[in-house]
């Protein structure tokens, strides 16, 4: 409907303007519109307030010209503003030094909330209200320089569309809409009070620093409430904060849209609400809260509305204390009560309007006998006479200075370059207002620097103000902190927590969140078709930390590391090794000493009975090499357990693998002596010269040697080293020793093995000999024990995990070290030590009822037995 009647007006003003009359007297189209409050002398402005509240609708008939429209409920705010325009015109005419020898004039024109008397207003302070023109080309200068207003941000915008083409400045003092710094579409507008871009985002940063990411909004159904919350969704979006709901209300709306914006709110679960809305459109909505009794909501509030006197000192609002929000900056403007508190009907005896702000003042009348004149306002406590809150009359005023300084630079410059006369500076043909504006800089009383930028907007400033009560019981806007877009971003917001009350007269700061926040060692898991602030708390996997509050991912933790057990932090993996500490590592160390410790008592008992049939008939020398290197055996095992180092990872291995070698060498001579010795009993045998000491000691030496030159080659190729195994566990580190060379490692276990079978292969063979001499038998049975363990190591190696792996290895070496000591060795310390009538040579060579012979084996050459 606005842009309709502004492009119907636009179509008429160039009609009349540019279409020639067709006869010498041109007549304005229309009923003229006469300002409420005018002065006019050299230089005039032009200023546009909602002085009324509203504007009386009718329906035309349309079979008579139509009335002038009626305005209704005189706003004492609105007033104040004109009155402020005033007095700075008045002392602008005072001044020695700005616009010296030129005097201001005034008209001022009354738009009643209305986007239609608006644009009419526009239009009557470009044309003027003459009735009838002589020029023949029905056109005229403006009739005022620029215009000031108007205070709600769609008319204005109607305002500035229909001015905008006629290059005449409109300076708004409250219109705060960022839809205005389009300067396509609105060239000529300039403002002295902050785009609503800028509030958006300080209200964002607000809401975000208390940690409130659910609330909800409220907002005017026009073009200022509609753009500002537009502005902040988009704010808080980017700072994390989600809507719960946004509903829009208009003073004209009916009781049912009020009530069930009410009802959005009760069942709303935030309890914080950003009420981005006008004062006229906010009392309503108001009303239906204090009716309905609704407490415990943090308000939060735009410009409009957060200073008005008329909301705070209302008991029914006393459920907005501990609002907060931006107010424009305050100001104080000396001389202005003592202005303001001398209007008065006397001064324009046919003004209607000081009338009815006399009435409206006093709440009385003249028309009866209520009103007689003499009330005083300087006794009157109101809205009017209030000066302690002076934040949108400042931007009035500063509105006035601009045009006057724009003025004063223009004439400067154009007085400079000619010398006309003071008429024809005035001439508003040569009078470019527009042009110098743009670049106008000056500094107030205040010491406030006002420049324009390319939008026509001055520097952001805010005051962030709290509803507190003060020390007489009244409500205060206590300024707790400020907004300053001049500054760096991460500075432009700054106040003092501590100075703040909430809701409900608390001190404690309001929660309002769809979820509570996820604390370290958890992550947000975004609840299924509901905003990002409503989510799940997911603690992190193992291995995976979050060390902030509501972290959105966990993040993984470098190799060497793990999460800890409440998953905030990365500590150092657990490194695994046997230790000669713990139990395991100590019961090891035990069997090994103990088996180093039999095997020693075993070469005692056999050197103190080495003359001994027992000993002797067993080939001593070997049995003594035997003991050594299951001695060995023993103790490599202790090489097993500890840290893993370069040092020791080579020597577990080869060690293992010469030391058993040796003894399974020894084990595989005594066996085939043995066998050799059975077989030359026979008749005309001569084999055992091929047997003797020193062919077995040869053969002991070079099965070990073979054995030797394999584990020299492997650590020379590729030796074993310390490994740290980061893919068996997740959570900790595995320090082990790589074999280096795979082919190495089974060569040398592969010829242990080879040995192993043989010598059980050959013992096997030997398991008949006569009872008297049964070793072979022992042999085998030791063997056996020998090869089983190892069989089972190989699945068991393979399977284990960790230490595991080493206690398996290590128990193989003491399990086959203890059966070859036992089974070999155990008979023979039985008949020395319980059976010694059994140690004699005639009961080693007695034959039994059955076919047997005794084999008596030889230590040197000359023990051979002659048959």
């Amino acid at each position: 409907m606005a842009k309709r009647t502004v492009s119907l007006l636009l179509l008429l003003v160039v009609v009349h303007v540019f279409v020639p009359a067709s006869t010498q007297v041109c007549s304005l189209l229309g009923q003229p519109a006469f300002p409420v409050l005018s002065s006019e002398r050299d230089i005039n402005i032009g200023a546009i307030f909602s002085i009324h509240r509203n504007a009386l609708l009718k329906m035309h008939p349309f079979t008579s010209k139509p009335k002038s429209t009626t305005c209704v409920r005189l706003n004492l705010r609105e007033f104040k503003f004109a009155q402020t325009f005033i007095f700075a015109i008045e002392e602008i005419n005072n001044s020695t030094q700005l616009l010296p020898g030129v005097s201001l004039g005034y008209k001022i024109y009354d738009a009643c909330n209305s986007i239609d008397l608006a644009i009419q207003s526009g239009m009557a302070l470009m044309n003027g209200y003459e009735e009838i023109l002589s020029d023949i080309f029905c056109s005229r200068s403006p009739a005022v320089q620029a215009i000031v207003g108007e205070s709600s941000s769609s008319p204005t915008t109607a305002l500035a569309t229909v001015v905008g083409p006629f290059n005449i400045p409109v300076i708004s003092h409250f219109a705060t809409c960022a839809c205005l710094s389009n300067r396509k579409r609105y060239p000529s507008f300039f403002r002295t009070i902050p785009s609503d871009y800028y509030q958006s985002r300080a209200l964002a940063q607000l809401v975000k620093y208390f940690g409130w990411t659910w609330v909800g909004t409220v907002r005017s159904h026009s073009d200022y409430g509609n753009n500002g919350i537009a502005a902040f969704e988009e704010a808080a979006k980017q700072e994390g904060i989600c809507i719960e709901y946004s509903e829009a209300v208009l003073r004209t709306d009916p009781q049912e849209q009020f009530l069930k914006t009410l009802e959005v709110i009760k069942k709303g679960t935030a309890r914080v609400v950003v009420a981005f809305i006008s004062l006229g459109d906010f009392v309503p909505l108001l009303n239906v809260i204090a009716e309905h009794n609704i407490t415990g909501i943090q308000w939060v509030g735009s410009e409009s509305w957060i200073t008005s006197r008329n909301l705070a000192e209302t008991k029914e609002y006393s459920f907005l204390f501990g609002a907060v929000g931006f107010a424009v900056v305050n100001a104080k403007l000396m001389g202005l009560r003592e202005f303001l508190v001398n209007v008065h009907p006397d001064q324009e005896l046919k003004n209607e309007l000081l009338k009815e702000f006399w009435e409206t003042a006093f709440q009385c009348s003249f028309s009866t006998s209520g009103c007689t004149g003499s009330e005083k306002l300087s006794e009157l406590q109101n809205e009017y006479t209030d000066v302690s809150e002076l934040r949108i009359e400042h931007k009035v005023y500063t509105a006035v200075y601009a045009v006057a300084h724009t003025l004063h630079e223009v004439l400067k410059d154009f007085k400079s370059s000619t010398n006309s006369s003071k008429g024809e500076l005035l001439t508003p043909k040569k009078v470019r207002t527009l042009k110098y504006m743009r670049d106008v800089s000056f500094t107030m009383k205040t010491g406030e620097n006002i420049f324009f930028d390319v939008s026509g907007d001055p520097v952001a400033r805010y005051d962030l103000v709290n509803w507190q009560p003060a020390e007489d019981g009244s409500l205060q806007f206590k300024h707790v902190g400020f907004y300053d877009s001049s500054l760096p971003s991460e500075q432009r917001l700054q106040f003092n927590q501590e100075q703040m009350l909430w809701t409900g007269k608390s001190g404690q700061l309001p929660v309002s969140v769809c979820s509570e926040s996820c604390p370290p060692g958890t992550r947000k898991a975004v609840q299924k078709g509901r905003p990002v602030c409503c989510y799940d708390c997911i603690p992190c996997a193992e291995g995976e930390i979050s060390n902030g509050t509501d972290s959105s991912d966990c993040f993984p933790c470098d190799f060497e590391y793990w999460s800890n057990e409440s998953k905030d932090k990365c500590v150092l993996k657990v490194v695994e090794f046997l230790s000669y500490t713990e139990i395991m590592g100590m019961v090891l160390c035990i069997f090994s000493f103990i088996g180093v410790l039999l095997t020693a008592m075993v070469s005692f008992l056999f050197y103190l009975h080495k003359e001994t049939p027992i000993v002797r008939a067993n080939n001593s020398e070997l049995s003594f090499l035997l003991l050594f290197s299951l001695s060995l055996c023993f103790l490599c095992s202790l090489t097993f357990i500890g840290r893993p180092t370069e040092w020791s990872c080579m020597l577990r291995h080869t060690a293992f693998g010469i030391t058993f070698v040796l003894c399974i060498s020894c084990v595989l001579g005594k066996t085939i002596v043995v066998l050799m010795a059975f077989r030359s009993t026979l008749p005309g045998s001569n084999v055992m010269k091929w047997f003797g000491p020193a062919q077995q000691q040869l053969s002991v030496v070079s099965l070990t040697l073979i054995q030797a030159i394999a584990c020299v080659l492997w650590l020379t190729i590729s030796p074993p080293f310390p490994y740290m195994n980061l893919s068996y566990y997740r959570e900790k580190i595995i320090l082990e020793c790589n074999v280096g060379s795979t082919l190495g490692f089974w060569a040398v276990l592969g010829y242990t093995g080879m040995l192993s079978i043989l010598c059980f292969v050959l013992a096997f063979f030997a398991r008949k000999l006569p009872d008297n001499f049964n070793e072979a038998k022992f042999i085998t049975f030791s063997m056996l024990i020998f090869c089983a363990v190892w069989l089972t190591f190989i699945p068991a190696y393979v399977s284990s995990p960790g230490k595991f792996t080493v206690a398996v290895e290590i128990f193989a070496i003491l399990v086959s070290s203890f059966g070859l000591l036992v089974c070999i060795f155990a008979p023979k310390c039985y008949i020395i030590l319980l059976k010694p009538e059994k140690n004699t040579k005639k009961q080693m060579m007695g034959k039994s009822s059955s076919k047997i012979f005794f084999i008596f084996l030889p230590t040197s050459d000359n023990d051979f037995p002659k048959m």
